[in-house]
Formats: C-alpha cells, structure tokens, sequence
C-alpha cells in the first residue's frame, strides 16, 4: 500500500496491515457491499418452428456469449454478445438446459443488446446454476477452469450481500475480517453504501473533451442506517473515508442531489463523472486501487489529490513495482 498525503504530497511505502493505524479515532469508513453475479452466460440462438408457447417447436441455431452489464428493468438487463452481428433484436436465447431464456428487445449505440428474460421463481438462483463469475479478462486460463468454486468467494468482497455488480469493487478487496475488527477496536465506525459496478465504470475514455464523457448509469442504494452516521459525521468534522471509487461516486452525487446537502435513505441511480476541478464535499480520505491511464477512475483520483501529485505517486509505484489491475496493490490518500 502506497499512502500519499494529498496536502503536501509526501508518500511512504507501507502494508495494508497498516491501515487501521492510519484512520483516526472518530473516523466514518464508508464501504460498497455490492456482490458480484456470475454475469458471463453462454446462450444458444433458438429459431422457432411453427407457433405456440415458449420452449415449443425450438431448433437451436449455435452458441452465443453473452455479459451482462447492468440492470435496466423488472426482468430487463443490458448486455453485450459476441459474435454481436449474428443477434438482431426479437431473436430469443436460451441458457443453459432452459433455466433462464430471454428475448433481444433493443440494440444501443455500441452494439450492446437489452435482453427481456422470462420470469422465474428465482433469477439469482437460476442465474448461479448457469452463468459464470466474470473474471477480469488479464486471468488468462483454459475455458474450464474460469470459474472454480475459488473464483466465486476470492472476487467478492468479504462484507459483499446485495447482488448486482458485474466487477467487484476492488478497493474492498484488500479487507479481511480482522482488519474490519480492529478497524472498529480503534473507535472507527464503518458503514455501507450499495453501487452495483458496471462494465461503464472501467471503460477507456473515448472522446477528445472532458465535457464529453458520459458514464453509464449504476443503481446504487443509501440505506438509512448509513444516511444517519454521514449526517452525524459532518455535523461533528469528523473525517468520512471511502474505501473504492464506487463509493466515492455514490457518496458525492447523494451529496450534490442534496438540495441542502444532507442524506436520506434512498436508491436510484448515477452517471456522475468526476475529474480534476470537481469539488469534493464528503469524502476527505480515499483508499483506492492503482487504474489504468486514460480511465475515468483515474481522473477522480486525480481531482481528489491533484494531477500532479497523483502522476508522481504513479511513477513512484511503477519504480516499485507495486501491483495494479484488480487484484494489485493499493493507495491510500488522506
């Protein structure tokens, strides 16, 4: 863990063992407890013979992968396929022996697919029988061995509990449960936001103007139990910590709809694009992985602690050899 101080710029290499030490009593951390589905499904385009209900007269005509991305309704998701030109909107997929099936319903601007699945008793459950953890795609192994029991409980967070990211929130990697216990021994208090992550999140920037970034929207949810301890936190200065961008982006946008700026539980959703300018009114302390250049989650990384000293912070890890991607090592900027 590299911990830079974002007021004077001075850095130390240190461990993730240490963080606790470096909260200060009174603290507020603020921790994304999305889960990971298994978001990577293998389909098989069905033509239909005939008429009649779902599943009758179905000839399948070849295999399709499919990734969900994120949650656009009731029974709707948005998704990206490959081979992409072979699925037109109104064609129907099937998953697995039929636990899940669906309907292509739209197309949007980058090739990406909304698919309307039919209702079943339970589509998370479904879901898990056949679909597959969305591993980032640097782990390279053999097709059979992307998704072992292993996968499934290291690319979660351990305090992960509502269903819905498609990536982890990194930052939220690094703790274990004996980290959170002396998190707490230290009269630090810990609370949780949900962002459920979208592929958008990680998307290299496009377009050659700030102004024309537009992040996908994530839905994310503020429970009351959270609103009252962010309340509680800046009416007394106390320091509020986010662990991960998500949090970060789902703190300051509650803050910014916010007419008088104070939190009420909630859920909707958020395209909030932070970059160098921005002004920051929550969060005042940032533990966050090493991104990628030109990324969005770099530039909020940058307008928390200044361009400048970030780049330089960078240079020092890459001299370092510190880890970067998901499971690398981290920042912590306070």
């Amino acid at each position: 863990m590299l911990v830079l101080d974002r007021q004077t710029g001075q850095r130390q290499d240190s461990a993730f063992q240490r963080f606790p030490e470096l909260l200060r009593e009174g603290d507020l951390l603020v921790l994304n407890n999305s889960r990971v589905i298994p978001a990577r499904l293998f389909a098989r385009r069905v033509g239909v013979a005939g008429h009649g209900a779902p599943g009758h007269g179905e000839i399948p005509t070849g295999r399709i992968e499919v990734f969900l991305t994120s949650q656009a309704g009731e029974c709707e998701w948005e998704a990206l396929v490959r081979p992409g030109r072979k699925v037109q909107v109104g064609e129907r997929l099937i998953f697995g022996e039929g636990e899940l099936r669906a309907e292509v319903v739209a197309r949007g601007e980058f090739g990406e697919r909304t698919l309307r699945f039919e209702r079943v008793a339970d589509f998370y459950q479904a879901l898990d029988r056949v679909g597959h953890i969305p591993l980032p795609p640097y782990i390279r192994r053999p097709e059979k061995d992307t998704d072992t029991d292993t996968d499934r409980e290291r690319y979660q967070t351990v305090f992960a509990s509502d269903r819905g990211s498609v990536a982890a929130p990194t930052a939220g990697l690094h703790f274990t449960p004996e980290i959170l216990d002396r998190i707490r021994e230290r009269g630090i208090r810990i609370a949780y936001v949900t962002l459920h992550v979208g592929l958008g999140t990680f998307q290299p920037v496009r377009v050659e103007r700030v102004e024309d970034i537009h992040l996908h929207t994530e839905r994310y949810t503020l429970p009351q139990s959270t609103a009252d301890e962010l309340n509680a936190a800046r009416r007394e200065g106390r320091r509020i910590v986010a662990a991960g961008t998500t949090t970060v982006r789902t703190l300051e946008h509650c803050a910014e709809a916010s007419p008088d700026a104070t939190f009420s539980a909630h859920s909707g959703s958020t395209n909030i694009f932070i970059s160098p300018g921005f002004e920051f009114r929550v969060v005042r302390g940032l533990l966050t992985n090493f991104h990628l250049p030109q990324s969005t989650l770099l530039m909020l990384v940058s307008a928390f602690a200044g361009r400048e000293r970030v780049l330089e912070a960078y240079h020092h890890a890459v001299d370092e050899r510190y880890r970067f991607f998901s499971y690398g090592d981290c920042m912590f900027i306070g």
